[in-house]
């Protein structure tokens, strides 16, 4: 197995205050620290409302600038919280990359609540799919990984399987197979938020949604893409009534939802293989992968 990728960049407290200091003087006194440390960002706490993403490496900077570009458009008609800017940082001499001042939403990861106990998650969230997935313009953002047609990600899954470290690979081979084929998405792109799996939802106490985070690999494209957290968040229950308020919308049939266990595949596949410092985000790729191989939806 590997690691996530490696940083470039030590986002430490001593640089963010020192950025907030230079472009955010009035935020640069608030407390400050170190939360979270995930693929492409560090987050840090400021103060009591808000908190800071700063990308640890270069392939993130794209991602920021999207977020800060669309979210605050797709944001007014989501009637779920997201982590809108509320300031924007710009390349500088202390860092030459862009980063956000977002709001700091109150809650738990939906990752750290056992699959199980999600059910309250589903009916806010297929309301959120239904008023994200509509048509994108022709200017949002491409991505070469998310919302694409699966055959462009049969190279990548299958040399993962070849690998040795994803379990029951004999059995993943057909099945990926089987989503490769599936017709593609014929209609118009739809939005996608490109990344949603339970570490990127917010529960409150009760385990209702919160909040939707990271909109970095927001994209336009294959919803698909998305219906893959009907493995990765949720259990057979939960997962059968996301399908059934979906389908209740008239925009997925069948093909689609093969095409979302394959994106569950080809999601908990990467995340298998290259999370040997990250137990959280491996549990999320095998509670994917054995519930896409045990349960269709």
């Amino acid at each position: 197995m590997a690691d996530r990728p490696a940083a470039d960049v030590d986002v430490s407290v001593d640089l963010v205050r020192a950025l907030l200091r230079d472009q955010h003087p009035d935020l640069a006194d608030l407390p400050l620290r170190v939360v979270a440390s995930g693929w492409d960002n560090v987050v840090l706490r400021l103060g009591d409302r808000l908190a800071v993403r700063v990308p640890r490496r270069p392939e993130a900077v794209p991602l920021v600038l999207h977020e800060q570009r669309w979210l605050p458009e797709l944001a007014r008609r989501l009637d779920v919280a997201t982590p809108v800017p509320v300031r924007v940082g710009v390349p500088s001499d202390l860092l030459g990359r862009p980063w956000s001042v977002v709001p700091w939403f109150p809650g738990v990861l939906a990752s750290g609540v056992p699959p199980e106990r999600r059910g309250p998650v589903v009916a806010p969230l297929a309301r959120f799919l239904a008023a994200l997935h509509l048509p994108a313009p022709a200017g949002a953002p491409a991505n070469p990984v998310r919302g694409v047609p699966l055959r462009t990600r049969d190279t990548a899954v299958r040399e993962r399987l070849a690998t040795g470290l994803v379990p029951r690979a004999d059995e993943v081979t057909p099945l990926w197979a089987a989503a490769v084929a599936a017709p593609p998405w014929a209609r118009p792109a739809s939005w996608v938020h490109g990344d949603l799996h339970p570490a990127n939802l917010l529960v409150t106490a009760q385990h209702d949604l919160a909040a939707v985070l990271d909109f970095g690999d927001l994209t336009a494209g294959d919803p698909a893409t998305d219906l893959a957290t009907a493995w990765l968040t949720f259990t057979g229950p939960a997962r059968a009534e996301l399908r059934a308020l979906l389908d209740a919308t008239g925009r997925y049939d069948d093909a689609t939802w093969v095409r979302a266990r394959g994106w569950a595949l080809c999601m908990a596949t990467a995340l298998l293989v290259t999370s040997d410092d990250d137990a959280h985000l491996a549990a999320i790729g095998a509670h994917a992968l054995h519930g896409a191989l045990d349960d269709p939806a």
